[in-house]
């Protein structure tokens, strides 16, 4: 037994010396002006090819033999930072960038990240820092960050004006949208015009497309995580803006200087206080309009080097007014999220970081419309309240885990109706309220097996179960209800569940070039069906239940990555393929009825789509800018829908390309402009009219069988910086921008005039295209001190 144990520690001592020889060097990533973390910031050591990327929290941790080393820091939009170490034992070491608009021009060009793109095995993830989607040329002078992410190649929008995105063959409501944890079930203001996301809220964005990575879940197709600013800890600061149709105002500053800061930010339209006004007391109109406001807040607190808490919250509201005197009709339309975070980050040790995150997040929309003495109200929303565990774990110097668990309270109201006249109420019993229980745990592993050779590999296990209070409806073959049963609450009415393994591989060819390819498996609980014939009330979110099955689809990605002069040009070229079973759609002929559950209306189906995506990226000098291509085809089939025949999509696009350029002219000027292209939307229109007994009547052709024109656009913008008056604080900049410069008639619909009369055979019916947005131009003022 002596010899056996003295064997083995001489078989191993090398491993054990090894072992001790090796410390950890870890810390956060901070803005030195501000004092905010660092997202994704590059950890590297010099001459060396290992490196980390700070997390969303700014944290890092890498393990080295003993040495001296130079570690250099680098993020997008910063000073390259390089620090000399001895390490000869665990050491905390807080690093502080300096932004770069307060560095020379020579300096910034050095800022911008070294190849993150080729050494990341990532598939198909984008960083868009603010000051870059502020760059970008916006509608009506409103920084949008959809709008930017549209420009992606791979993202595509849902047509005019909309803030909605559809991802490699998704629809809108198959990609995760996070503020700051909270999922956002509505993104657009305007019906969609502009995104409920307030620039000078945010600090970072991250688009994920492909190779979803484990620890998030619950859609098909992307994650977009945006995170909201944490307030600076250094000096108080004032920032807004006065916009064509709106306002911003932000205030921001430390509570207690290096350990606690707060923001709040709000922003408000004021289209209904312009044409106010101009509309006379006397009109048939007066008290008609409409307007949205946003309150962003957070507030932070350091209470050591090891504890951290936040907490933060997103107020928004659309509301919609229209009076007609004449008709005695009085319609109100409020509809918007609400969410509260609570995050706290605590560090165990130099390899252990976790974050525990409490979310509580509400969208409701509702109609009230009243006429005469009969009133009218309909409601739906979803409600949830969520914890989750995420921990980070660095073990060794090559790896870096990642585990946690997710619990998600759902109450669903699809679609609820109500009304009275005079005394006699209407309150039918179609108050279909469903309560869901959703539940995830996952764990995954960033493996850098070798300088050429890297793993990202996970696996999720997700469960939904469906509970009461609940009344399951048995109906006959006409559909008339015969029986019922009955849940109580808390009682399982359906569950389901399943693993969703996730791998991500890249091969580095050599230090400016690597393959990647990944594969995922995704599950998708909740669901939002939507009727393009109709309006909003039928936009509503479900969640499976005994008669809707969980979405679930793989995704097969590869791609070449290519980085040209020294990193001034990134470029890749990825290929993907995805299908999807149970989609979800409204049957044929299908009208809004509140009377009977939404699911007895749906029909289920499958779908697949496949493409490239081609990007080029210039990072460096005074000309930045990409170029994103996609090819694609997106397809549906249904049994009950289109004679069991496949279709297009609505949201397939052969053709998206997308053309982004920013130039700094001097010190005073940046120019910048955005040019679309994409193929018309997929379409279902009449094919032929004829009449019966006198009647003019319509057959329309096989779903999405016809194009709408082709869809494209240019854009332009220039800010102007003045010179800042030394004897006053307040900086300023002049917004211009043209929206549509060559005013290109877009289609938003098509319609079918009639002219004529059918007795006296003089009867035409000619199909007519409603455009809504010529050019724009619009001026923008900006402050901050």
């Amino acid at each position: 037994m002596k010899f056996s144990f003295g064997f083995l520690l001489i078989l191993f001592s090398p491993v054990l010396l090894a072992a001790q020889a090796r410390h950890t060097i870890s810390g956060y990533v901070k803005d030195a002006g501000s004092g905010e973390t660092v997202i994704a910031a590059t950890i590297a050591v010099k001459g060396n090819t290992r490196g980390i990327s700070s997390n969303q929290y700014g944290f890092y941790s890498i393990t080295l033999p003993d040495g001296k080393y130079t570690i250099i820091s680098t993020h997008i939009g910063y000073q390259p930072h390089a620090i000399n170490i001895e390490l000869t034992k665990d050491t905390i070491l807080n690093i502080s960038l300096l932004a770069g608009a307060a560095l020379s021009e020579e300096v910034v060009v050095t800022a911008i990240r070294r190849g993150n793109n080729i050494k990341d095995a990532q598939l198909g993830r984008v960083t868009l820092p603010i000051e870059q989607i502020k760059s970008v040329p916006a509608f009506l002078g409103e920084v949008d960050l959809l709008k930017v992410v549209q420009l992606l190649p791979g993202v595509r929008n849902a047509g005019e004006g909309s803030a909605g995105i559809y991802v490699r063959g998704g629809g809108p409501d198959q990609n995760l949208i996070m503020l700051d944890d909270a999922a956002v079930y509505n993104t657009g203001h305007l019906f969609g015009f502009f995104s409920i996301f307030n620039a000078d809220a945010i600090k970072n964005v991250t688009l994920i497309k492909g190779g979803m990575p484990a620890q998030y879940g619950g859609r098909l197709s992307s994650v977009l995580d945006v995170s909201m600013k944490e307030g600076n800890n250094q000096k108080m600061q004032v920032e807004g803006g006065i916009g064509l149709i709106a306002s911003r105002f932000s205030v921001q500053g430390p509570v207690k200087k290096d350990k606690s800061s707060f923001i709040i930010s709000a922003r408000r339209t004021y289209v209904d206080a312009l044409v106010k006004p101009f509309v006379k007391k006397s009109s048939q109109f007066y008290g008609s309009g409409y307007y949205f406001y946003d309150l962003n807040a957070k507030f932070n607190y350091k209470f050591s080097d090891r504890d951290r808490i936040y907490l933060s919250g997103y107020f928004g509201r659309d509301v919609f007014d229209f009076k007609n005197s004449r008709q005695s009709l009085n319609v109100n339309i409020p509809w918007g999220n609400a969410t509260g975070t609570f995050r706290w980050n605590h560090v165990f040790n130099n390899k252990l970081f976790a974050n525990t995150t409490a979310v509580y997040n509400d969208y409701n929309f509702t109609f009230n419309g009243l006429q005469n003495n009969f009133q009218v109200k309909l409601a739906s929303g979803i409600r949830d309240l969520s914890v989750k565990q995420d921990v980070d774990f660095y073990p060794f110097s090559k790896h870096k885990f990642r585990f946690g668990s997710l619990y998600t309270y759902h109450r669903f109201t699809p679609s609820v109706v109500s009304g009275k006249q005079d005394s006699i109420v209407f309150n039918p019993l179609n108050a279909q309220v469903k309560y869901a229980h959703e539940a995830a745990v996952y764990i995954q592993d960033d493996w850098e097996i070798s300088n050429r050779l890297k793993v990202n590999a996970g696996i999720r296990y997700s469960m939904f179960q469906q509970t009461g209070p609940y009344k399951r409806y048995m109906v006959d073959a006409d559909g008339n209800r015969t029986d019922s049963i009955v849940y109580k609450s808390g009682k399982a009415v359906k569950t389901y569940g399943g693993a969703e393994p996730r791998l991500t591989v890249r091969y580095s060819l050599d230090d400016e070039t690597s393959v990647k390819a990944s594969v995922t498996r995704n599950l998708q609980y909740i669901h939002l069906v939507s009727n393009a014939g109709t309006t909003l009330p039928t936009d509503i979110w479900v969640p499976s239940t005994y008669k809707v099955k969980p979405q679930l689809s793989w995704l097969y990605a590869a791609g070449l990555f290519k980085n040209f002069k020294n990193n001034t040009y990134e470029t890749s070229i990825e290929f993907y393929y995805k299908k999807m079973q149970n989609q979800i759609e409204y049957r044929e002929g299908y009208t809004p009825n509140t009377l009977t559950d939404t699911e007895d209306d749906f029909v289920f189906g499958k779908g697949w789509s496949y493409g490239s995506e081609l990007f080029v990226n210039k990072l460096k000098g005074k000309l930045t800018g990409w170029v994103g291509y996609t090819f694609s085809y997106t397809w549906r089939k249904f049994p009950a829908l289109n004679s069991g025949n496949k279709y297009p999509a609505k949201y397939d696009r052969r053709n998206d390309m997308s053309v982004v350029a920013m130039y700094e002219l001097n010190k005073k000027w940046k120019l910048s402009a955005s040019f679309v292209y994409g193929t018309g939307n997929a379409a279902t229109l009449p094919k032929r009219f004829y009449f019966i007994g006198g009647v003019l009547t319509q057959q329309y052709s096989d779903i999405n069988q016809y194009r709408l024109p082709s869809y494209h656009r240019l854009d332009f913008s220039a800010i102007l910086t003045p010179k800042k008056n030394q004897y006053r604080k307040i900086k300023t900049e002049w917004v211009f921008s043209i929206y549509n410069v060559y005013s290109r008639q877009n289609p938003y619909f098509i319609y079918f005039d009639q002219e004529g009369s059918a007795y006296n055979g003089s009867l035409r019916v000619q199909a007519k295209q409603v455009s809504i947005f010529p050019v724009i131009p619009a001026v923008t003022w900006n402050f901050r001190f």
